[in-house]
Parts: structure tokens; C-alpha cells; sequence
């Protein structure tokens, strides 16, 4: 049996945890968080919101059903690295074979993703839950923790970093594609298009775009730092904020950006995008404990009283005191009561922490999309 390569992981605080190399031999830096997920690790590795994140997953097992072309949600990875108590050798799907799907290990060697597997993933995520999320860096190759300590220490945390600047694209472009038809491998029939909207890519999500294409609308992507004037040339019927990394108040030219385009045209937000406009507003933010990641977070409305299981990846959050007399608190997690939603009606704006295009629930919050395209309507 062939000998399996140790690697380390050391946080901030000195903690160590040895395991073994999973993905890419090498070193990972970045702040080390946990998502509660039982499934979904193809989209998490591919979330642009994870760039900067080492991301520890609490459910045992991962890789079991391996990685196709379908579930990715970007064009490549964007995860520091990746944790994991066991990854699976052996991934059993007909959606892995019909792809010609890889093992999560391969997957995580060709994107150049450093992991480490066989550590207490349990241990781990009691001690953020109680610590905080931190900086820690994996190693396959320096197996020193005094060494890797000292590394871990000189990384920076995420508060103040503009890292939306880092997965934008580069150049306006169109997305055409709809929903997957999940059963028979196909994009499902979608609406034909009634409504213009520019989209701006704060680390977009290919299934926010096809879920607004499936809603009738014809969409244009844009660089996170494109103007209000550029926006308005194209004439939209609306504005998309899509989620995104990072720390939202240092992302001010999309602040700016944002507050002159209140009130010129229905304005939707979901993540970053909600934290962008609440601070365009007036609002402020704070960094969360150890964040919301996970498809299990509970979020009432408070229009309707309905409580939606949701996705949700953030480790910021908008100061719920801030919000008062600027705009309509519509959405709270029911964990910690922080702000989940807000709406402005007279400013056709409104917005949600969560990601309404995932599908925990499975489609609690899939409504969201309908009430963007009747504010245009």
C-alpha cells in the first residue's frame, strides 16, 4: 500500500491538527471556517465567495458522488484550501461517470488546491464555533508547527480586504443559459426574455444568472467597478448585486456606484450585494464570530411570518440599529436574530443575506427572483 504524505494544519493561535495531503501538495494560507453543509462541496470549492477562506466541512465524508461539469458555480475553484475528515476514494453517480467525473482528490490536484484529510473536523469547528474564524495555513510540504505557526501569524485576516476586485470579470458579457433540468442534463424551457438587467459581478454565482434567465430576463454582466453612468447607458430594467467575498467596506467605488443608482431603477441584492446596498443606504457593518456557511440556516420573513431554509456563505453582517429609518427590516436568522433582508418600496430596492438560487429548501426562497421581475414589471 502506497505510504500516505502527512500534512499539518496551524492556526493563528497555535493549534495543530496533523492529517494527511489531500489535493495538491503545497501551501494553503488564508482564514480557516466551517460550512455545515451535507452536501454541495463542487459548488462550495467553485463559490467565488470563498476566495481568501480555507474551508473546513463538518459533514464526514466528501467526494461521494465525485465532480461533474454541472455543479460548478464558477470557472474554476476559488477556495485557500480545503478540510475534510475523509474524502472518498471510490465517488459513486451517474452524473460523475456520465461527465466523466473525477474523484474530489483529482478534482482538488488539476484546480491546484492544497487540503488535508483525517483530522477531528469536529474538534476543529467546536473550537472556531467557540474562538472565532482565524488565519491558519495548511502544509504538505513544511511539516514544522513552530514553523507554520509563525506563517499563520503574519496572515492577514479578512476585514479590510476588497476582495471582489480579485474574482470580477474583466469585461461586460451576456448569460443566456436557464435552469439545469437536473434529471435529463439539459437547461429547462425559460421564460422568454421581458426585462434588461445589468448584473454586477461582486463573485457571481452561474446559478444566480440562470435562475434570473429563467425569470424572463435578458442578462449583462458587469466588472464590479463599472460606473453608475455606464449602467444607465445600457438602459436596464433593473440592477442585480450579486454576492461576493470579503470585507464589503472597503469595496467604496461599488458603494458609490450603488447610492446614485438608487431610485433610478429596481435594485436587487443577495450577500455582498445586500451589505453593499445597506452601506450605500447609510447603514454599517460588522464581522460575525465564525459566520453563516451552511445550507441550513433559518430565515424568517417578516412580511409573510414563513420561515425559508437557506444557503447562506457570509462572514459580515449589517447592524441591524444602523438600518433604522433608512430601510425596512424584511428578513432575520432565526439563530442569532441578525438582519437577513431589508426593502425599500418607494426606491424599488430590496435585498436578502442568503442565496435565494440555492436549494436547501429545495425552493423556499426561489419566489425572490419573481418579486424582482414584478418590480419591473
Amino acid at each position: 500500500m502506497k505510504e500516505r504524505k502527512k500534512a499539518m494544519l496551524v492556526l493563528s493561535d497555535g493549534t495543530v491538527f496533523e492529517g494527511y495531503s489531500l489535493g495538491a501538495v503545497g501551501e494553503a494560507p488564508g482564514e480557516v471556517v466551517f460550512n455545515t453543509s451535507l452536501m454541495g462541496y463542487q459548488e462550495i470549492l467553485t463559490d467565488p465567495s470563498y476566495k481568501g477562506q480555507i474551508v473546513t466541512m463538518t459533514y464526514t465524508e466528501q467526494g461521494n458522488y465525485g465532480v461533474n461539469l454541472e455543479d460548478i458555480e464558477s470557472c474554476k475553484p476559488w477556495v485557500s484550501g480545503f478540510i475534510v475528515k475523509q474524502a472518498c476514494a471510490y465517488p459513486s453517480s451517474w452524473r460523475n461517470n456520465k461527465k466523466g467525473g473525477m474523484t474530489l482528490d483529482a478534482y482538488l490536484k488539476e484546480s491546484n488546491v492544497v487540503g488535508i484529510e483525517g483530522i477531528d473536523t469536529r474538534a476543529l469547528t467546536r473550537h472556531i464555533r467557540k474562538e472565532g474564524a482565524m488565519p491558519g495555513i495548511i502544509s504538505s510540504v513544511d511539516l514544522d508547527a513552530e514553523s507554520l505557526y509563525k506563517k499563520a501569524m503574519a496572515i492577514p485576516t479578512l476585514a479590510g480586504q476588497d476582495l471582489a476586485k480579485e474574482v470580477t470579470c474583466k469585461e461586460p458579457y451576456q448569460w443566456t443559459e436557464g435552469l439545469w433540468d437536473m434529471e435529463n442534463g439539459y437547461c429547462e424551457d425559460s421564460e422568454k426574455p421581458k426585462y434588461k438587467v445589468v448584473a454586477f459581478d461582486f463573485g457571481i454565482k452561474f446559478n444566480i444568472l440562470r435562475s434570473l434567465v429563467s425569470t424572463g430576463c435578458e442578462v449583462t454582466v458587469v466588472p464590479a467597478s463599472t460606473t453608475a453612468a455606464e449602467v444607465m447607458e445600457m438602459n436596464p430594467d433593473g440592477i442585480f448585486l450579486s454576492n461576493g467575498p470579503g470585507d464589503p467596506e472597503p469595496v467604496d467605488y461599488a458603494q458609490k456606484t450603488i447610492k446614485e443608482l438608487i431610485g433610478k431603477k429596481p435594485i436587487f441584492g443577495i450577500c455582498l450585494g445586500h451589505q453593499l446596498l445597506s452601506l450605500a443606504l447609510g447603514g454599517k457593518s460588522f464581522k460575525l464570530k465564525f459566520g453563516h456557511r451552511g445550507g441550513n440556516q433559518p430565515v424568517m420573513d417578516l412580511t409573510t411570518r414563513k420561515v425559508e431554509i437557506t444557503s447562506q456563505n457570509h462572514g459580515f453582517a449589517i447592524d441591524a440599529d444602523s438600518m433604522e429609518g433608512l430601510a425596512e427590516l424584511t428578513h432575520i436568522n432565526l439563530n442569532d436574530k441578525t438582519v437577513e433582508g431589508i426593502r425599500g418600496e418607494a426606491r424599488k430596492l430590496f435585498t436578502v443575506q442568503y442565496h435565494p438560487e440555492a436549494s436547501p429548501g429545495p425552493h423556499d426562497s426561489h419566489y425572490l427572483f419573481k418579486r424582482f421581475t414584478d418590480m419591473m414589471g
